[in-house]
């Protein structure tokens, strides 16, 4: 039996608009109704996920949910939004990370759930970009400040075009796996975790927080950083749309985010047996 569901947002929850259907708000908040524990686990950090979850209207329910953010660098309680856990990139490793990216036409950037930087003058038109999905400005920030110790920085990413993004991993994947968990979450950000750190591990801490066992959760995704959810989950189910990663680590594919694959997930394996 179910008693965990952790969904994925972009790709999986969220239609291409960024926004969520009534289908999949509905589907959600039965699975609430039937006594599921639901947990939004995904890349993006607090403030990129605060407008849409009010879309979800689980307020009304005045239950402890949680969300796993930053593809598992930091944990929240929705009822006040608390800080649970978190991992953290150090200042050495903003140091080392900014050094390796020389030699390449990429944009290094820092983030917490309060603040997205990017390391240097001006962000480039991925960045830029991408801070305008997650509803922030990007601000710039030197390497001495960013290693001043006057910041706490969950996660870093690495963005620019394609094939640059490409042969940057191609070039220092190997140096990097001893030291971080990183993942090609999207084709133009390559993205930095505390080593040991993904969505898996955190939804690991926090069934066992919760008294929930592996075999009861069921997870929804799309993405490369969804794999290791997927792998780790009794139940997991890659989106229509999803990677060829994600859906070779799920035991199931629902259908698309812009068919309401979650909606049809939900009703199929946890309601419809309950």
């Amino acid at each position: 039996m179910i008693k965990l569901l952790a969904i994925d947002m972009d790709g999986t929850l969220l239609n291409e608009e960024k926004h969520i259907d009534t289908p999949q708000k509905e589907a959600v908040q039965k699975a609430i109704e039937a006594g599921i524990k639901v947990v939004l686990c995904t890349g993006r950090p607090l403030f990129g996920v605060l407008p849409v979850y009010g879309e979800l209207e689980l307020e009304k329910y005045n239950l402890d949910e949680y969300v796993i953010l930053n593809n598992g660098c930091s944990l929240r309680k929705t009822t006040n939004w608390e800080l649970l856990d978190n991992k953290e990139i150090t200042r050495e490793d903003v140091i080392y990370l900014d050094k390796l990216k020389k030699g390449y036409n990429l944009d290094l950037t820092v983030s917490n759930d309060d603040d997205y930087f990017v390391v240097g003058d001006k962000a480039n038109k991925y960045t830029i970009e991408d801070g305008k999905l997650v509803y922030v400005d990007i601000k710039p920030i030197s390497l001495e400040e960013a290693t001043s110790g006057k910041h706490t920085f969950f996660k870093s990413m690495y963005l620019g075009e394609e094939e640059e993004i490409q042969r940057f991993k191609n070039d220092n994947e190997n140096l990097l796996k001893d030291k971080y968990d990183a993942v090609l979450s999207q084709i133009h950000i390559f993205e930095m975790l505390p080593f040991g750190t993904n969505k898996a591990a955190a939804l690991k801490e926090l069934a066992e927080k919760l008294g929930i066992k592996r075999e009861e959760i069921m997870t929804i995704g799309d993405g490369n950083n969804d794999v290791e959810m997927l792998e780790f989950a009794g139940t997991g189910i890659a989106m229509g749309n999803g990677t060829e990663s994600a859906k070779k680590a799920a035991n199931y594919v629902t259908d698309t985010n812009e068919n309401h694959g979650v909606a049809k997930a939900i009703e199929k394996y946890i309601l419809s047996k309950n």
